[in-house]
């Protein structure tokens, strides 16, 4: 069969840009800008990476970022005390804490403490809970940026089998939800496999759509996946090489197995990506347009 369709990112998230510059300006015209305060905590790369991603893209739109880094052993009790401080702040009106947090802070207890009406991630409980009713408030930026590629190539999700590798509150949980919802993209009957599944190969060769988000490089081969199956890759891997950077970044799929036999398939990078960045800003505009009177 042809080579499988590229689903790109970038090209996407560059029309969900184009289709923000009028909602921006118009909450501009009524002097806000929306603004979104990250808070980073240590020294991951890939999340350092994410916030400057991030960054640039706000201020290239004319939108307001602020971003608090915090040294890898900070209290959590002080963590605490800046995100609601943030809270009350106006001039945010989104609040990203960047994941994961150091093993000495609990996840749970500061999502907690976020705004909900600022928690533009969408994973406060409140959040979650509003998702899983089919009415959300913020869907969580990497499903959300899934759904809007699978929106943008006229992929269809009614009626179909879907399997997601990979169960975390960030992108496999709420994404099954997502495409299980009577909604479009949804209707679609979703299987969530993980490191409990038996069988897994078994369950993701009879999919219509694989998404994987488990974390592994190159996991996905084509003999996983049906032919003719669209493959979504949320996984960002670096693997170390020769190369001048000394690694490479690599998805959970291996590309170019599978690529020969799936319909559709998106990159690493440039694929789930670009949407992830592309998702927060829509998620902070909407935050900020929340704010308008009714």
């Amino acid at each position: 069969m042809p080579e499988a369709q590229l689903l790109s990112g970038k090209t996407v998230s560059e029309s969900v840009y184009q289709s923000l510059i009028p909602r921006i300006s118009a909450l501009q015209s009524k002097n806000i800008t929306p603004g979104l305060a990250a808070v980073l905590v240590g020294e991951n790369p890939a999340s350092k990476v994410y916030v400057r991603n991030k960054t640039n893209r706000f201020r290239k739109l004319g939108l307001f970022t602020e971003t608090h880094t915090l040294p890898a052993d900070t209290e959590e009790e002080d963590l605490l005390k800046l995100i609601e401080t943030l809270n009350t702040d106006d001039r945010f009106h989104g609040i990203l804490i960047q994941l994961p947090l150091p093993n000495s802070i609990d996840n749970q207890s500061v999502l907690l403490v976020v705004d909900p009406r600022k928690d533009v991630d969408g994973f406060h409980p409140e959040n979650m809970g509003l998702l899983t009713s089919g009415t959300p408030r913020f869907i969580p930026c990497t499903p959300k940026g899934i759904l809007r590629i699978l929106e943008h190539y006229d992929i269809e999700t009614e009626g179909k089998r879907v399997a997601v590798v990979g169960r975390s509150n960030i992108v496999g949980r709420p994404m099954s939800i997502l495409l299980s919802l009577k909604r479009n993209p949804g209707n679609a009957t979703v299987t969530i496999c993980h490191t409990r599944t038996k069988n897994q190969k078994g369950i993701t060769n009879s999919a219509d759509i694989l998404i994987s988000a488990a974390g592994v490089p190159n996991s996905i081969t084509d003999a996983d996946i049906s032919e003719g199956a669209v493959v979504i890759d949320v996984g960002i891997n670096r693997v170390e090489d020769d190369s001048e950077k000394g690694y490479s970044l690599v998805g959970d799929v291996d590309f170019n197995s599978v690529a020969g036999k799936a319909s559709a398939i998106t990159p690493v990078p440039g694929g789930v990506g670009p949407m992830t960045i592309a998702m927060l800003v829509e998620n902070t505009v909407e935050a900020a347009e929340s704010t308008l009177p009714k």
